[in-house]
């Protein structure tokens, strides 16, 4: 009799392991997703925040539609804008990065012995582009930086409308032109809304966008994390 009840005994003893495998299977399972809930949660709350603390502390203004004669786009979830004005024959588009780049104060150290982060002169990099519609199949490009207070020209050179250059001269840089040349050239910029106000604006304006970007990139996180 005691013959026949062995192979019961080890089924009996297989469907005990196979019970004990499943619920060790099930609790790692149910342990790993209260973690998982756990982490997301967290990082729900550190996200939440860290908005709420932007908007409060230091929130973002209504991104200006224009300034003087340009049209802006302000190019949402990019890391830049577009200017554009149409001057009779002329079009001129101006494409600005947001912050990228700093450079120390120009305060004396007489001012301050100790330099300060905040007295960083933030870069922006600009790219103005003066076309004359149909009538040229050139267009005048000037690459310039712009500094809070003034706007410093570092290249000029004609591109071919419509196609891409690759490797182009582009001539020397601005500095080493006669001086003649580079005031003219300069004169030229004013006339066409480039100058050391622009400069200012577009200093205001990246300071804005870049606390709007910021919220967006933690509310696109944070929207995330909830699916």
């Amino acid at each position: 009799m005691a013959r026949w009840l062995l192979p019961y005994r080890g089924l009996l003893r297989l469907k005990s392991l196979a019970s004990s495998s499943a619920s060790a299977v099930i609790s790692r399972s149910y342990i790993s997703e209260m973690r998982r809930s756990a982490f997301r949660e967290n990082l729900l709350r550190i996200l939440r925040t860290e908005i709420a603390y932007e908007v409060e502390s230091r929130p973002p203004s209504q991104p200006e539609a224009a300034f003087r004669s340009f049209d802006v786009d302000d190019r949402p979830g990019e890391q830049w804008i577009q200017l554009r004005w149409s001057r009779g024959r002329e079009e001129i588009k101006i494409e600005a990065t947001m912050f990228d780049g700093a450079a120390p104060s120009t305060r004396s150290a007489a001012a301050s012995e100790v330099a300060d982060a905040g007295d960083a002169r933030l870069h922006i990099s600009l790219m103005v582009e003066v076309s004359k519609g149909d009538d040229s199949e050139f267009a005048l490009q000037f690459a310039c930086s712009a500094w809070p207070d003034d706007i410093e020209v570092e290249k000029v050179f004609p591109v071919r409308r419509g196609h891409a250059a690759h490797r182009q001269y582009v001539g020397p840089d601005f500095k080493d032109l006669d001086e003649e040349m580079r005031d003219t050239l300069l004169e030229y910029l004013e006339e066409r809304g480039v100058n050391d106000e622009l400069a200012g604006f577009l200093h205001g304006y990246m300071a804005n966008k870049d606390r709007t970007e910021l919220v967006r990139w933690l509310r696109n996180i944070e929207s995330y994390v909830k699916k």
